[in-house]
């Protein structure tokens, strides 16, 4: 049986001359998939009954007051759901750079383990990123968005330092 590690794609399995395969497209899929379908704002705007799907965009500014005032949602539902847009707003942004980093290394001929540890730690901070911005609303605890937020950058520009080293013919 495959070890996480190796299932993870870093590092090879036995015996020592199997190669580690790329797990980029996974990523770039889930990436997808998280940023413009789970993180979009319209799940939690139709769960609490306020997506009007002729402009969504709009809805919180044009109902989002007046669904509180009516008693449909509460002021912090109401906040999250704001929260929820911008956690939205900044994964769809935000993937770009992933795109980049992961075809620029794979490209370049990056070592595949060091692919897949990127991908892996971008998909930890981000999936945590999602999370900390939609939920916590605390001034103090919402610092670890930031923290989050760079682990997920660094991993992507560790990725495009490495495959500029390849194009300079450096290892």
């Amino acid at each position: 049986m495959a070890s996480i590690a190796t299932t993870l794609g870093l590092r090879a399995a036995s015996p020592p001359s199997s190669t580690i395969s790329n797990h980029a497209p996974g990523y770039l899929i889930f990436h997808f998939v998280f940023a413009y379908g789970l993180l979009s704002s319209r799940t939690l705007k139709q769960y609490y009954g306020i997506d009007h799907n002729a402009s969504p965009r709009e809805d919180l500014d044009k109902y989002g007051d007046e669904a509180v005032k009516s008693g449909k949602i509460t002021n912090e539902q109401l906040a999250m759901l704001r929260r929820n847009e911008s956690a939205h707003a900044n994964a769809v942004e935000n993937y770009t750079l992933f795109v980049a980093a992961m075809s620029f290394a794979t490209i370049t001929g990056v070592e595949r383990e060091y692919v897949n540890r990127a991908g892996l730690i971008y998909t930890m901070a981000r999936v945590a990123y999602g999370a900390v911005y939609i939920l916590i609303d605390h001034p103090v605890w919402s610092q670890i968005r930031g923290i989050t937020w760079w682990t997920g950058n660094l991993s992507c520009l560790w990725l495009l330092w490495r495959a500029w080293s390849k194009l300079r013919g450096a290892s």
